[in-house]
């Protein structure tokens, strides 16, 4: 069964030659349906991305620290964005969330017509060092997990074998998410390559495994050792306070300006799909002014 929060196990295979981490990103994914009102082939979509984005800030020195995913490969679904934290808190849009496409020949979501397939894929890493990491890669199949391994593989000289997979029921709830990641550690040989490669294919279909049997099946099966457990949360870091802070950066004719056309200035958070509604009266407050 999935987890009703979202999970990232994190562990050693292979006699601690090879990096294992599993995701139950169910809960995840269903937050961003909520949010969003995403129809069932951009929640695939995003699910995915946010999968990704979560195993990627697992990998962060710190809590304060973040990254960024961006995809955008001309598909149905326009593009994607994905932000994370040290702390696993992951939000995420798609910028057509009502996208709808025929299903593939083989009855399953076409997800890769919908991110599309000539662009690319970039990730922004910032530890907060002063100098962030910029990596980007072209799309290899707009499916997400093909394209999260090959970034790996010509970005940061890793090769990584990665299974992503988002089931959408009928009602349009998510019934099961998450990933599978196998990362051979440095000088783990060619053994280790051979063993991540063959033993990915086993979880091609990892959303059904996460609904049925949960992570915990993955672990077991490939005898995880040193298993490290954390929560992933939905979260942005939006605020009516940052916000207003927006309005204020405009200047106070401006500011007036737009309210007397559209009669409220509205600032529009497109990660977690929320507006902060600025009246006259508020106005007033932040720009100093009495009555």
């Amino acid at each position: 069964m999935p987890e009703t929060v979202s999970k990232l196990y994190r562990a050693l295979v292979l006699d601690g030659r090879v990096s294992l981490a599993v995701l139950d990103t169910t809960a995840l994914v269903n937050e961003a349906i909520v949010r969003h009102a995403l129809s069932p082939l951009a929640a695939a979509a995003l699910g995915r991305t946010m999968t990704a984005a979560a195993y990627l800030a697992g990998w962060l020195k710190e809590e304060h620290s973040s990254l960024s995913i961006s995809v955008d490969g001309g598909g149905a679904g326009g593009k994607l964005g994905v932000a994370a934290d040290g702390a696993l808190g992951i939000r995420g849009f798609i910028e057509h969330p009502d996208v709808m496409l025929p299903l593939r020949a083989d009855g399953k979501l076409d997800v890769g017509a919908c991110v599309g397939r000539s662009g690319t894929f970039t990730v922004i890493r910032d530890d907060g060092e002063g100098i962030p990491f910029v990596g980007t890669s072209p799309l290899v199949s707009g499916e997400i997990a093909e394209d999260l391994s090959a970034y790996f593989l010509t970005s940061e000289q890793r090769p990584t074998a990665v299974a992503l997979g988002v089931r959408i029921g009928v009602a349009g709830s998510c019934l099961g998410a998450g990933g599978v990641f196998l990362q051979p550690l440095p000088g783990a040989g060619e053994e280790a390559l051979d063993f991540a490669q063959e033993r990915i294919s086993a979880y091609a279909q990892i959303s059904s495994v996460v609904e049925r049997e949960g992570a915990q099946r993955v672990l077991s099966e490939l005898a995880a050792q040193d298993i490290h457990e954390r929560d992933i949360v939905f979260r942005c870091h939006c605020s009516r306070e940052r916000a207003a802070s927006a309005v204020l950066a405009m200047g106070r004719r401006d500011a007036y300006d737009l309210l007397a056309e559209r009669g409220c200035i509205s600032v529009h958070c497109h990660y977690c799909n929320t507006d902060y509604t600025f009246d006259e009266n508020d106005l007033r407050m932040l720009f100093g002014e009495s009555e």
